[in-house]
């Protein structure tokens, strides 16, 4: 169990504690809490790479609780009637289509890495919820706030990052 592989364990471990203080309204606890298991991401990425530190847990586990911390923030803000349940759904389906597509394509031994796209829909989707736990105050872009510019930007990446991962490995399916 290495560094990385523990920040990543963290990362899971705060899920629990920030969906209390979301779904409690605690929303600057909430924020605090986001912006630290997002920042446990880029670390522990960045420390597996730079520290040779790879493993088949950090390669299963990190990108696990990418999606667990992101859809626990979105199923709060459906709770919380702050965001669409369609546009999770949309997100959600993304991610269960290109787990089962990586699963087969690794299946057949092929490795399908993460991709441009991808990365920033996972960067959009982070910005769009520290946005939304800042509750819109006083963020305005040509009159529209923020949160929902970046609703739409991370909506739209999700499903060209989808559409990209299975345009490019579409073999996979033969």
């Amino acid at each position: 169990m290495n560094i990385a592989n523990k920040l990543t364990l963290l990362r899971v471990i705060m899920i629990p504690f920030f969906m209390y203080f979301l779904l409690k309204s605690q929303l600057t606890i909430a924020l605090v809490l986001f912006c630290i298991a997002s920042f446990t991401d880029f670390l522990d990425g960045y420390l597996a790479r730079s520290m040779n530190l790879i493993t088949n847990f950090g390669k299963f586990m990190d990108p696990l609780a990418d999606k667990l911390l992101v859809t626990s923030a979105l199923l709060g803000f459906v709770e919380l009637g702050s965001l669409s349940s369609w546009i999770v759904m949309i997100i959600i389906a993304r991610e269960f289509i290109v787990s089962i597509f990586r699963a087969i394509a690794a299946s057949e031994g092929i490795v399908i890495a993460a991709s441009w796209w991808g990365k920033s829909k996972t960067i959009s989707q982070m910005i769009m919820i520290i946005i939304m736990l800042l509750n819109n105050y006083p963020f305005s872009l040509i009159g529209l706030p923020m949160d929902q510019i970046f609703i739409w930007i991370a909506t739209a990446l999700t499903i060209i990052s989808g559409a990209d991962y299975i345009i490019k490995n579409k073999q996979v399916l033969k």
